[in-house]
């Protein structure tokens, strides 16, 4: 096998392991052994190993030794710390965007936005993190409130820790059950952004990444407690 395949299987298995990570179906603190799990994505020890410290460089799994690694945890604490650095990346984030962004941009927003709401009138008892088209689309919405702010770098921060956020988000969206709620909390986002309104876009925003924590852990729900 050359170099260039097991860096192929090595990618694809991290993929696979993501989005199971990502959708539940591994539990966190779920234990990864190489053998069973190299067994159950039909991979190689040696491309699995690779792939799975890929993926523990990005929070998503631990390193436990000559044992294999296990899928991180999910605390208040960690949610916290996603919190706290999703708000300082997007707010720049979005100051750049508004500054920078033309008709196009603006566009990209009402088609993200409008979307987003067929897609959840059309499904009003299904939308929610799991349904991958609500998935996509809720991403695409948030995406293109940044997408004009200049910085691919910027841009691929905030959608890690967009992706990092999903289990929480997951948790968080069974306490929606009221679909117009979730429209105008985002309907809201978009006027102020193609107002080019930055510290009310900004506030929204930090709000919006705080509710998070707030519906996932309402017993505490500042970042800094």
């Amino acid at each position: 096998m050359t170099h260039e395949d097991a860096d192929t299987l090595a990618d694809r298995a991290a993929q696979r392991i993501e989005a199971d990570i990502l959708a539940g179906a591994l539990a966190p603190d779920s234990r990864l052994g190489i053998a069973e799990t190299a067994a159950r994505y039909g991979v190689g020890a040696t491309p699995l190993r690779e792939a799975l410290s890929r993926l523990a460089a990005r929070g998503l799994v631990n390193a436990i030794g000559k044992r294999g690694f296990r899928v991180q945890s999910i605390s208040r604490q960690d949610l916290a710390d996603i919190v706290r650095l999703r708000s300082v990346l997007e707010r720049e984030a979005i100051r750049l965007s508004l500054l920078a962004g033309d008709g196009a941009w603006e566009g990209a927003i009402v088609g993200a936005l409008h979307q987003l709401k067929r897609y959840i009138a059309e499904n009003p008892k299904g939308f929610g993190e799991g349904e991958p088209a609500f998935d996509a689309l809720h991403k695409r919405f948030h995406g293109s409130l940044l997408a004009a702010c200049g910085s691919p770098r910027l841009i691929a921060a905030c959608a890690r820790l967009y992706d990092e956020a999903y289990r929480y988000r997951r948790l968080m969206m069974a306490a929606f059950t009221n679909p117009g709620e979730f429209v105008k909390s985002h309907e809201i986002l978009a006027e102020a952004a193609i107002e080019r309104a930055t510290e009310r876009a900004q506030a929204l925003a930090e709000a919006h990444i705080a509710s998070t924590l707030a519906l996932v852990y309402p017993e505490a729900a500042s970042p800094d407690a």
